[in-house]
């Protein structure tokens, strides 16, 4: 690709918008992601304010001889590195959001986050398939899989996409769904951001009717006994129950709520479909066990938000995960050798999240990630304000990782990759296929993502 300078000045005049160019009044803003860690210096910045920016930034970047990356947020920025040579297209501006409650359907924009999608669905029973923090975008979430605390139930957000309008890498408009241009729609739910700009999804909701969530914290030093517990309890469980068993260490900052805040506990978070009573019924075994706080409580959706305590603001942060097969009692001991209490282990959270379920891949009807051949994920993350950190926990990281080798599945979650390289197997099966739609939509790879699928050549 052959590098022309940027034509800044008819840019700025086309975008309904605003570009910012290095050394500007608002470039260090604009080019910033959520994850503080990461320090982006792309060639300059578009902040779309309508489609039409969409499409006029792609083709001034593509003239130019540079790469487009799309970001709302940037929770998983860290494998898009510096962006070099590329120009950064933020959507966090279209915000957009229709509710059609009788198809039971979304219309997003791609600067829409999920804690806008559950207020908008809340008032007619429904909810949409987020994760577990409000204010991460729909449309990255999405094009990653969607890992959600109703997925047991109801699988992957990917499998609940209708259709997507994007922007291709040669500047053209279009609506993709099993009926037009379906080998790009299959792409698009779960193979990440690399086909082409989305700039909005139509999503299917789900009815709530009955919706338990909190969490059972014990202290640390229970944790092998209540982790083994949670482990037996996750083979017989409902699918309408979606958990996860968590190692948390909070550090003794003001911004940390009491009772946690310098305390350290085992934790076990769920969401329930079921009933009050079938609720109660199920968590007894866990229950018996004695936690010193016990949140589960008939909930509404947005409640579901305050879960996992993700944090409410930017951060400085680093995190990495990765699927296991199973959790033999033999992969459990191996994970608390690392993690467990009376270890070096430095990092705030170290969670296992049972899979199986919905979770489990549905070919009929879902796309290039219909589900997740494990059956249960890693995820890890603390906060580093320096590089010395950072290097620290990736050292930590990749001993968590070698440990539980003999259980991790040979695919990978794009949103729980959060390091450079970090999913070399997430679409192995299918990579030629996507390497192949890539090639057809962006031949000379003009849109670039975290997670990258490159154009196959000849």
């Amino acid at each position: 690709m052959s590098t022309n300078r940027l034509d800044a000045a008819t840019l700025r005049a086309e975008l309904d918008g605003s570009l910012f160019l290095p050394g500007e009044d608002g470039w260090d803003e604009a080019r910033q992601a959520w994850q503080l860690t990461v320090d982006q210096r792309p060639e300059a910045v578009v902040v779309a304010a309508s489609v039409r920016d969409v499409v006029t930034t792609v083709n001034a970047a593509r003239t130019a001889g540079l790469r487009v990356a799309a970001q709302s947020t940037g929770h998983n920025a860290g494998p898009l590195g510096a962006l070099a040579g590329t120009v950064l297209l933020r959507t966090s501006g279209l915000t957009g959001i229709t509710v059609d409650p009788a198809a039971r359907t979304a219309r997003v924009e791609a600067g829409v986050v999920w804690g806008d999608v559950t207020a908008a669905a809340a008032p007619y029973g429904l909810a949409g398939l987020a994760g577990t923090a409000p204010d991460v975008g729909v449309v990255g979430y999405t094009l990653g899989g969607g890992m959600s605390w109703l997925g047991r139930t109801y699988g992957v957000a990917a499998n609940h996409v209708v259709s997507a309008d994007v922007v291709t890498a040669d500047g053209v408009q279009r609506h993709v769904d099993a009926q037009n241009e379906p080998d790009l729609f299959w792409a698009l739910r779960g193979g990440g951001g690399s086909f082409a700009v989305v700039t909005a999804l139509e999503i299917g909701l789900v009815p709530v009717p009955d919706l338990h969530g909190g969490a059972l914290f014990f202290p640390l030093d229970q944790a092998s006994e209540v982790l083994q517990n949670w482990q037996r309890w996750t083979r017989t469980v409902p699918d309408a129950i979606t958990s996860v068993g968590r190692l948390l260490r909070f550090p003794p900052l003001p911004e940390i709520p009491e009772p946690v805040r310098g305390q350290s506990f085992v934790v076990v978070e769920l969401v329930s479909l079921l009933s009050r009573e079938a609720t109660d019924e199920a968590l007894e075994p866990l229950r018996v066990l004695g936690p010193v706080m016990d949140t589960v409580h008939p909930s509404e959706p947005a409640e579901l938000a305050a879960i996992h305590m993700d944090p409410p603001a930017p951060v400085p942060g680093t995190g990495d995960g990765f699927l296991l097969t199973d959790l033999p009692l033999e992969a459990l001991d191996a994970f608390l050798s690392v993690a467990g209490p009376g270890e070096d282990f430095g990092l705030l959270s170290a969670e296992i999240r049972h899979l199986g379920g919905a979770f489990s891949p549905d070919t009929t009807r879902g796309g290039v990630v219909s589900g997740f051949a494990a059956g249960y994920a890693i995820f890890t993350a603390t906060i580093t304000p320096d590089e010395t950190a950072v290097k620290a926990t990736h050292i930590v990281l990749d001993r968590l990782r070698d440990t539980l080798r003999p259980w991790t599945a040979p695919v990978s979650y794009l949103n729980f990759a959060e390091r450079p390289g970090g999913a070399p197997f997430a679409h192995t099966a299918a990579l030629h296929r996507l390497r192949s739609i890539k090639a057809l939509y962006d031949p000379a790879d003009v849109i670039r993502a975290n997670h990258p699928v490159s154009p196959a050549q000849g």
